[in-house]
């Protein structure tokens, strides 16, 4: 078969997915991840729609229901905690907001990983930093690994994808930003969420949430502000911390202590929201998958749903051009292309909805969020969720999927 020897950039939901099932096909797989080993922990992702069949179809659906956190639903609170608006989580059939299924990214990430044992060659603790392409394959420079050739080369390493960086350009040519920075800590505080997924909502476009994790008395936080771009070191993380505190001074609710629990936290994540739009995903014998081709924000619930649908479609077509990369990445592009598109449709209101300005428009979300399950709004709300479903997922008869 030619271009047997696949490399993937990226070890967390995107790139073992594509391995489980270009495996399966009889390619040979190589995985390169920055991180020193998979990522633990992480905040919750959905498994719903077409990603939820995906799983189903990987026979991974039994474990990911056993590892899943059980939350009740997503609840507005006020600034002395009490409830102004709830959505438990078996609303609009178990596709709401918070699904029926939620898992902590890390743990489905694990479950990935372990299906791709043995069979998949891992480099941890490295990365791409060149990518020539010629007739016959690519030469791939490591930062720590020698460099090799591989037929092909995926990019499954995020929004802010080195191999896409390499292969097609800067990144600023492909973000489309949403004015949005959020941090994502786990704490271990004593806040009573009784199962519930809290959001407090404050003047400036502010967003404090708190989410039940797996572990007992384990808090998954986030903070959320509306800014315009802005600068800062990526690698300096108490600078982050920092920036994050200052925007949060004075708000209310649980704010105080979970920027306590932010200070001694070892999982601080942060980050500006943007969508990541191509015109094509590939180039030549290099392509993009999940977040680094089209990522469609936190804020459409999909992007677990496009990484897995998306390795199923990329290797499905690749098995079925028997590796001939111009027709497998063409077809990757025709059948994913509807389904990316209506996937990074934001909600109503987009971010602004997400995080109001003032205290009008955050009395107007209490009330919207009440009138979801009612008409009109039901009815609006249904179609945006029923997105995470809107492909029929071809038959490719890959060897798992005839088990």
């Amino acid at each position: 078969m030619p271009n047997n020897e696949i490399l993937i950039c990226g070890a967390g939901i995107a790139g073992p997915a594509l391995a489980y099932w270009l495996r399966t096909a009889g390619f040979a797989v190589t995985i390169v991840e920055r991180a020193p080993a998979p990522r633990p922990g992480g905040q919750t992702v959905d498994l719903r729609g077409a990603g939820r069949t995906v799983i189903e179809r990987m026979g991974l659906m039994g474990r990911a229901r056993a590892e899943s956190v059980d939350q009740r639903g997503l609840a507005l609170v006020d600034t002395r905690g009490h409830i102004t608006a709830r959505l438990p989580a078996d609303s609009f059939g178990g596709e709401g907001i918070v699904s029926e299924i939620e898992i902590l990214r890390g743990d489905l990430a694990r479950l990935l990983y372990e299906s791709t044992l043995p069979d998949t060659e891992y480099l941890f603790d490295d990365t791409v930093t060149g990518i020539t392409q010629d007739v016959d394959g690519v030469t791939v420079t490591f930062e720590k690994a020698d460099s090799r050739r591989f037929g092909l080369v995926v990019g499954a390493d995020g929004p802010h994808s080195v191999v896409r960086a390499l292969a097609f350009g800067p990144e600023r040519e492909f973000v489309r930003p949403l004015d949005l920075h959020t941090a994502w800590f786990t704490a271990t505080d004593d806040v009573d969420l009784d199962g519930w997924y809290l959001m407090h909502n404050a003047p400036g476009g502010l967003v404090v949430s708190a989410r039940p994790g797996r572990a007992p008395g384990e808090i998954k936080a986030g903070l959320s502000f509306r800014s315009a771009p802005i600068s800062y070191d990526r690698r300096d993380v108490a600078a982050q911390q920092d920036l994050v505190a200052q925007r949060f001074t004075g708000v209310g609710w649980e704010t105080p202590r979970l920027l306590r629990a932010m200070r001694t936290t070892s999982d601080f994540f942060f980050d500006s929201m943007g969508q990541i739009r191509l015109d094509r995903w590939s180039r030549g014998r290099v392509v993009l998958l999940g977040d680094a081709g089209y990522c469609a924000t936190p804020l459409t619930g999909l992007g677990t749903s496009l990484a897995l649908v998306g390795a199923y479609v990329l290797a499905g077509e690749l098995a079925a051009a028997e590796g001939d990369h111009r027709i497998a990445f063409r077809r990757y592009d025709e059948v994913m292309r509807p389904y990316v598109t209506q996937a990074q449709q934001l909600p109503p209101g987009g971010a602004a909805g997400f995080a109001p300005s003032g205290r009008l428009g955050i009395r107007l979300r209490d009330l919207s969020m009440r009138q979801m399950t009612r008409w009109p709004m039901r009815n609006l709300l249904a179609a945006q969720f029923a997105r995470a479903g809107g492909i029929a997922l071809p038959d490719y008869r890959l060897a798992a999927d005839i088990r």
